[in-house]
């Protein structure tokens, strides 16, 4: 897993990271104005499933995001406007990994986020820390994992 942390850092995403396991989705309004999925690597996905308040060394985090749109097609069908859907996608792609060492001077976590497919200066990697610092007592991780809601449910 460190492998995948440092071609992070030396601004490549890891090679399947597309296919890292859905944590959670979440909807964010405002400036941001986005819907996103929070997508985790093995170490990281199992860390959520147990509930860790610290996330073993190794944990990637990923989140990708997508402009909310309304769908014309759902909404004519419902007879009404209650039907959203991802539409292009926004804000890069964010990645938390987890290295205390590494990463002490920022809760053990570097911030990583790719504009079409580059990373950003310091500052703008910089900024994801001060607001990760509201949940620290979390380690830093604001997601939460969506647990399934019936025995059914695959």
């Amino acid at each position: 897993m460190e492998q995948d942390g440092d071609t992070i850092a030396e601004g490549q995403l890891p090679q399947g990271c597309r296919d890292w396991k859905l944590v959670t989705v979440a909807r964010e309004e405002g400036d941001i104005d986005d819907i996103r999925a929070i997508l985790g690597n093995d170490v990281a996905l199992d860390a959520f499933k147990a509930g860790a308040k610290q996330y073993p060394d190794g944990s990637i985090i990923s989140r990708v995001a997508w402009a909310l749109v309304a769908s014309e097609e759902n909404n004519k069908a419902f007879g009404q406007q209650q039907s959203f859907v991802a539409g292009p996608p926004k804000n890069g792609v964010q990645l938390l990994v987890k290295d205390s060492q590494k990463y002490a001077a920022t809760g053990g976590w570097g911030f990583f986020q790719f504009d079409d497919g580059k990373l950003p200066t310091a500052t703008k990697i910089s900024k994801c820390y001060i607001c990760h610092t509201a949940v620290q007592d979390r380690d830093h991780v604001f997601s939460s994992y969506a647990r399934r809601m019936s025995p059914c449910w695959c």
